[in-house]
């Protein structure tokens, strides 16, 4: 994988920082208030890292808007491949001696660094993405319902294929990707209970790069696409660039994910076969973690969960194609209706 560095020095001890955090992570900084205050928000990319223009670039997105508008700095690191979580344990415990507050582990692979490293460092605030087993007063656990987005674009996939067949792809074979799949699954068969569902895994573990592979996620989609499926949804993280790639060689629909993939720029190329994209507002609850701590003094803890009901999953309508669909939004509508108001019960597994 890629992997950018871009570390601005602001002084001798920011210096000493970059070196240490060489050793375990590219990183990029922004420099700090100098008031005396928390340093600002550090963040710890996922398998994949900045720029998968899907999960990860949706925590940075969240990470930039808090450094602007609460005037802070900054301090965003990288993984490395086949790393471990001692290795991840380091990276975070740089962070809090470094003093940033609040320091973010992107993705649930952070979970076992978190646990530790909250519990040396109990008045710095850590928060984890797509975990909630840790229960300690310092740590929010930020997590979804990342079935009801899916439902929503099975609703859409099953509107829109013109072969009653579509397709599934998730990233890792682990039980949060489940979650997308059975609710991709749910919602399509709710619209067509004989709808044919292609489903693939790109690998049992991260480590063999489920989530930061294109390469992996356009084969399984060019496999996909000749058994004759023509929307396919991937929930693969990096790996779904491939996955987007493939659709649009082959002109047939992709459906995103996290972020909205229509909009993002390395994807351009491909957005007019991007129909739409189950979004997860990581970004919003990166932003609302750092508020809470550097603005409103009362950090946020305990698991914090984003729902369709207020706003923290859900569906773009960017591509006007989807937009312009009267029956695609009729059937969306409905779908999401139904989850408010408690009719529809969205399988998670």
């Amino acid at each position: 994988m890629r992997r950018v560095s871009r570390i601005t020095i602001a002084g001798v001890a920011t210096a000493a920082l970059a070196l240490t955090v060489s050793a375990c992570g590219s990183s990029s900084t922004s420099s700090s208030s100098g008031d005396g205050k928390s340093k600002g928000i550090g963040l710890a990319y996922d398998v994949g890292g900045k720029g998968d223009q899907s999960f990860n670039d949706a925590a940075y997105a969240g990470y930039q808007k808090a450094e602007k508008d609460f005037g802070v700095g900054g301090r965003d690191i990288e993984p490395q491949d086949g790393e471990s979580d001692a290795d991840k344990a380091q990276r975070l415990e740089t962070l809090a001696k470094a003093g940033y507050n609040p320091i973010i582990g992107v993705g649930y692979s952070y979970a076992p660094a978190v646990k530790q490293v909250a519990a040396k460092y109990p008045k710095v605030t850590f928060g984890i993405v797509d975990d909630n087993t840790i229960h300690a007063k310092n740590v929010a656990d930020l997590v979804f319902h990342e079935e009801q987005a899916s439902y929503l674009a099975g609703v859409a996939a099953a509107k829109a294929t013109k072969k009653n067949h579509v397709g599934f792809i998730g990233g890792v074979d682990i039980p949060l990707i489940h979650k997308f799949e059975a609710g991709f699954k749910q919602g399509a068969q709710s619209v067509n209970p004989k709808i044919r569902i292609e489903s693939q895994y790109l690998t049992q573990t991260a480590q063999e790069g489920g989530f930061s592979s294109p390469d992996k996620g356009e084969n399984a989609a060019n496999g996909q696409i000749d058994a004759g499926a023509d929307v396919i949804y991937a929930a693969a993280g990096l790996s779904g660039q491939g996955v987007i790639k493939s659709a649009a060689a082959h002109k047939v629909w992709a459906i995103g994910v996290d972020s909205d993939q229509y909009k993002q720029t390395a994807l351009a190329a491909y957005k007019n076969s991007i129909l739409t994209s189950a979004l997860k507002n990581v970004q919003g609850a990166v932003y609302d973690l750092a508020k809470s701590v550097i603005k409103d003094k009362k950090p946020q803890s305990g698991e914090i969960r984003g729902s369709l009901e207020n706003g923290g999953v859900g569906l773009s309508d960017a591509n006007p194609a989807f937009k312009g669909n009267a029956d695609i939004q009729a059937a969306v509508k409905k779908a999401e209706d139904g989850i408010r108001n408690g009719s529809i019960t969205v399988k998670t597994s």
